[in-house]
This record gives C-alpha cells, structure tokens and sequence, in this order.
C-alpha cells in the first residue's frame, strides 16, 4: 500500500533538509504561505524557529491546523467552501 504521507526537500533558512506530509497538510501550507505573500520556505523557517518541541513535520501539521481552527467561524454555516485563506473573498467572486 502505497503512503499517504510525502517526503519534500526544501531549503530553509540556507540549509537542506525535508519534511514528510499529507498533502492535505502540504497544501494547506502553500495557501497560507501565498495569503501572508511569502514562500513556502521562509514560512517553514518562521514555524522551525518558533517550534519548541517535536520535529519540523509535527510543529507544520499544528501550524496548519492552527490556521484552520482560526479561520473556521467565518466559514460555519456557509455552503460555498471557499479557501480558507483567501480572507473570505470568494464570496465576491459570485
């Protein structure tokens, strides 16, 4: 059975290295890295340097949840599904 988690190299902060996540959670990561206008790489080096325990996977994973549970009222009761980081804009979009 094939895994459902990835192993991505990235270069943060200078150095190499890789991370392996769902891409549930990759992608996640890719919408909130776009909405703040930085990349993928400065983001992860911002969580890397904040994280106090556990691996740099793990301390990505709470990240992105984190981003969710944060953004999640604005969205309870309201069948468009927009992304969760586009501040909500999709609406206008109709």
């Amino acid at each position: 059975m094939k895994s459902l988690i990835i192993k991505r190299s990235i270069v943060v902060n200078g150095y190499k290295t890789s991370v392996s996540l769902e891409d549930a959670f990759w992608n996640g990561l890719k919408e909130i890295a776009h909405s703040q206008h930085i990349t993928v790489s400065n983001i992860i080096g911002k969580i890397n340097a904040s994280r106090i325990h556990g691996n740099l996977s793990s301390a990505i994973r709470l990240f992105v949840l984190d981003g969710i549970r944060t953004r999640a009222p604005e969205f309870i009761g309201d069948d468009a599904k927009p992304s969760m980081w586009d501040g909500g804009n999709a609406h206008s979009q109709r």
